[in-house]
C-alpha cells in the first residue's frame, strides 16, 4: 500500500524539538557527541526550510549503503556519503564519505554490489562517530535522498539505539518533484532515472557515487519544477497533498 507524501510530511514534522531529549543518552556516545546533538537540536529550524526558495535552499544530498533493508531485524550501515547542493548548485569540493565498522561477515552478494572490503570495515570508525560527523556535515541544512525511506529508516534505527534520540532533519525524496516535473515517468532506480536525464551514471552503489548522482538529479528537477511555478518546498508538499 502507497502511503500519500503529505501524510509522511506530517508525521516528520510534527512535534516540537524536546530539549531534554538526551538526557538519557547511552552506549557508545561521548560527552562531546552529546553536547553536540544538544546544539544541533537548538539550531534545526525544520519549518522555516519550507518557505525557502528552492533556487536558494540549501541540501545535503545523501546516500547509505547497507547490509539490507531492515535495520530492525539486524542489518547495519556499512557507509555514508553526501555532497552538498546550495540554491540549485552542486558543490562538488563538499562533500563527505566514510564507511563504518561493521564485524559480521558481509554476504557475496554486497560485497560484489558494493564493492566494500570486510577488512576495510574492521578498520572504520564506529558508526556513532560516523553520524556525528555526518551530522556535522549536514548541520541544519535539509537532506535529500533518492527513495528517502531505506535512509530514513536507518537513521531512525540507530540515532535511537545509540544516541536515545529521535531523527529530526527533514528528509526530501527526489521522487516527491520527479513526480511533479514528470508526472508520468515510469523510472524507479536511480540510474534509470540518471539515464533519462541524460546525467552520467559512475561508481552505482558507491555512496559517495550515488549521492553525486542523486545531487544532480535534484538540480535538474529543482530547475523544472521552478520554471512551473513552485517557489518553495510548501509549494511542492501542497501539490503532493492534492
Amino acid at each position: 500500500m502507497r502511503i500519500n507524501p503529505f501524510i509522511q510530511f506530517m508525521k516528520q514534522v510534527q512535534g516540537r524539538i524536546n530539549s531534554g531529549v538526551y538526557a538519557s543518552l547511552q552506549g557508545q556516545s561521548s560527552p562531546q557527541h552529546i553536547a553536540f546533538l544538544r546544539q544541533l537540536e537548538k539550531e534545526l529550524k525544520i519549518e522555516e526550510s519550507l518557505t525557502v526558495p528552492l533556487d536558494e535552499l540549501n541540501v545535503v544530498v545523501f546516500d547509505l549503503e547497507t547490509t539490507g533493508f531492515f535495520p530492525d531485524q539486524g542489518n547495519e550501515i556499512l557507509s555514508i556519503g553526501a555532497v552538498r547542493v546550495k540554491g540549485g548548485e552542486v558543490k562538488h569540493e563538499e562533500t563527505f564519505y566514510s564507511l563504518a565498522h561493521c564485524s559480521r561477515e558481509l554476504s557475496p552478494e554486497i560485497k560484489q554490489l558494493t564493492g566494500i572490503r570486510q577488512d576495510d570495515l574492521v578498520e572504520a570508525p564506529e558508526l556513532s562517530k560516523v553520524l556525528i560527523d555526518f551530522y556535522e556535515f549536514v548541520k541544519g541544512d535539509v537532506l535529500v535522498a533518492h527513495h528517502a525511506s531505506h535512509e530514513k529508516s536507518f537513521l531512525q534505527h540507530f540515532n535511537w539505539k545509540l544516541f536515545r534520540s529521535r531523527f529530526k532533519h527533514r528528509i526530501v525524496d527526489t521522487s516527491f518533484i520527479i513526480k511533479i516535473a514528470e508526472p508520468d515517468l515510469n523510472a524507479i532506480r536511480l540510474e534509470d532515472c540518471c539515464d533519462h536525464c541524460g546525467i552520467p551514471v559512475k561508481d552505482r552503489h558507491h555512496a559517495l557515487g550515488d549521492a553525486k548522482m542523486t545531487a544532480e538529479l535534484w538540480s535538474n528537477y529543482v530547475r523544472r519544477i521552478h520554471e512551473l511555478g513552485f517557489k518553495t518546498l510548501s509549494d511542492v508538499y501542497e501539490k503532493l497533498s492534492k
